[in-house]
């Protein structure tokens, strides 16, 4: 199973698309996330590649980076794509009727993280200055989310529940495709032929 680093290809495109952004003034608003969605389709996309400020674009590309090669390690550059671009797609379908506007990966990057918590649930990662497994990091994340639906911010917390629980839906899904592949590659021996190839060599 290849690793093509789709992750950190990922963090380039965005790191370009922030790039266009700040030389180009009207860049962002033909592919950010907003009413036009429905019949821009495109803006489903390509708003999961575009960031408000340097901080934006710092600390998502750190989770991209971090937990993103990680999830790719254990269910490869093709699944990790899907679960990358699936989760951040239909986060952005669901938060679109919430929000004026809105952009950024974390819809997509906690759909990576979902699917984290379903593959390796016992992971240890550092958050809210702890050590901890990720499925509780994932239970607080989803926690200060759940706080920050109730005190509207700048932050599209809808985004990131959405992409967290369709993260776990695939999660769920590479999971049984994983434990499907160990157990076709399993080495099977037949009882009757070892037991006569005992009685023929070891007499």
């Amino acid at each position: 199973m290849k690793n093509r680093f789709f992750a950190l290809w990922i963090s380039a495109i965005c790191i370009i698309a922030f790039v266009l952004q700040l030389l180009f003034s009207g860049f962002t608003d033909l592919f950010v996330l907003n009413g036009f969605a429905y019949p821009e389709i495109w803006r489903f996309v390509t708003s999961i590649f575009l960031h408000a400020d340097i901080m934006h674009i710092a600390y998502n590309l750190f989770a991209l980076i971090l937990f993103g090669m990680i999830l790719e390690s254990i269910v490869g550059s093709r699944n990790f794509l899907i679960v990358f671009i699936v989760s951040g797609i239909l986060a952005n379908i669901i938060s679109v009727n919430f929000y004026d506007s809105s952009l950024g990966a974390s819809g997509a990057i906690f759909g990576v993280i979902g699917a984290l918590i379903i593959v390796r649930p016992t992971l240890t990662v550092w958050a809210f200055g702890l050590p901890m497994p990720i499925f509780i990091a994932g239970i607080l994340w989803a926690f200060v989310d759940l706080m920050g639906v109730l005190s509207p911010s700048n932050v599209a917390n809808i985004a990131h529940l959405s992409g967290m629980f369709f993260g776990l839906l695939l999660g769920l899904l590479f999971r049984d495709w994983k434990a499907k592949r160990n157990a076709d590659n399993q080495i099977r021996f037949n009882e009757r032929e070892i037991r006569n190839w005992e009685d023929v060599y070891l007499r």
